[in-house]
């Protein structure tokens, strides 16, 4: 598959007011204000469903914007990214900085696809250079169901806490059967030590069951890590679920 060369990006000029989502979450307003934002999520909501309609099966790759080039988290992400590619499927990261940049570059390096969904934020999050498409979102919640809605798998790579929220989200939706049950990999068991205990003290205290925990990795490997994402993300469900679309002229696609 050819890719595509790394090229600069414009920064992005569709600004939004920066206390939008928070009034939201705030509490109840005008009826004509709920409308008009419901609105306004609906219409973002299917840009994304044509952005990434066509991108085939993802990988979501989460994981710390802070990361700098070369550090070991950023290599190990860009490494593992391009084994996720010679799978078949599409890379697909939060298309900022860091480990998020790492994973689209080892996708696109390694000839593979490799897409984002990327947050505007008023302190703006520049999409990084190695996707072939891209999708900005304005909201927080937007984002995270498109990454879910499309990814056969999760891997985690060392992050803050918005990798922990993305992590449990994972886990939250796959223990209540929202989603398949697809693999979720912590990767650097060293960075995630810390979370073992606490999933053995959950077991230990009934909080939840064993079976949840089931299709989590914790792993310093890349071949346990590709070997799992083949065991429960190919084998189990790509073969039913993969589908090609056509694509239609007169919706520009």
């Amino acid at each position: 598959m050819q890719h595509t060369h790394a090229r600069p990006r414009k920064p992005a000029t569709d600004a939004f007011p920066a206390n939008e989502e928070k009034y939201f979450l705030e509490g109840p307003r005008s009826r004509l204000h709920e409308l008009f934002f419901a609105i306004k999520v609906l219409v973002e909501f299917i840009r994304g469903f044509r952005v990434f309609h066509f991108t085939g099966p993802c990988i979501a790759v989460f994981g710390s914007a802070r990361v700098k080039p070369g550090s070991p988290y950023y290599e190990a992400a860009r490494e593992l990214s391009a084994g996720i590619t010679k799978l078949g499927f599409t890379v697909m990261t939060g298309g900022g900085p860091g480990i998020m940049e790492a994973a689209n570059r080892g996708a696109q390096e390694a000839g593979g696809r490799s897409v984002g969904c990327n947050i505007l934020l008023p302190r703006e999050q520049q999409p990084n250079n190695y996707m072939s498409k891209h999708f900005d979102c304005r909201y927080f919640f937007v984002r995270k169901v498109l990454m879910f809605k499309y990814a056969y798998g999760f891997v985690i790579m060392p992050g803050g806490i918005g990798t922990l929220d993305e992590f449990f989200e994972a886990l939250t939706l796959i223990q209540t059967h929202k989603i398949l049950n697809f693999p979720v990999i912590l990767f650097n068991k060293s960075y995630w030590e810390p979370v073992m205990p606490l999933f053995h003290k959950m077991v230990e205290e009934n909080m939840t069951e064993p079976e949840a925990l089931k299709y989590v990795l914790f792993t310093d490997s890349n071949e346990e890590a590709l070997q799992h994402i083949k065991k429960f993300s190919v084998l189990k469900y790509r073969l039913k679920r993969e589908k090609t679309f056509r694509k239609f002229l007169l919706l520009g696609e």
